[in-house]
């Protein structure tokens, strides 16, 4: 099987270990990938979060999800370079729980997210509209 990387991504108030062990437990079946679960770069502490929930509202979410792009982008470039995927985006996952959904359905919509599928367990798109999807990737809503 094809080399790939996984990218799991945590909801608010988690981390990147907290995800660590659903990549331990996906990896006998995919044995040839890498799982990788940063922690997002907002928050403090073990409390990490790729956009802030204090206050937010059905009518600001859009404009917090905007607002976290840049981290968000930096975070999943760097991974995608670290492991030598930036030629083969193809084979990069990003898999969401809750917020980290978010932000990966956004990097879909928003047709910024170089990836070759993206799987979202209970997350939702809150991106702003115009969306510009990226064609040709798989999604998977859980």
């Amino acid at each position: 099987m094809d080399r790939g990387l996984v990218i799991l991504l945590h909801g608010v108030g988690s981390n990147g270990a907290n995800m660590a062990a659903l990549g331990r437990a996906l990896a006998p079946a995919l044995p040839s990938f890498v799982f990788e679960s940063p922690d997002a770069p907002g928050g403090s502490g073990p409390r990490r979060e790729w956009f802030s929930v204090i206050g937010v509202t059905e009518v600001n979410r859009p404009e917090r999800v905007v607002a976290a792009r840049p981290g968000f982008d930096a975070v999943i470039a760097n991974l995608i370079e670290q492991h030598g995927f930036s030629n083969a985006v193809d084979r990069v996952v990003l898999l969401g729980f809750s917020q980290g959904s978010i932000m990966a359905l956004d990097a879909l919509a928003s047709g910024r997210g170089p990836v070759g599928a993206v799987v979202a367990f209970s997350g939702r798109l809150a991106s702003p509209a115009p969306l510009v999807p990226a064609t040709g990737a798989p999604l998977l809503l859980i």
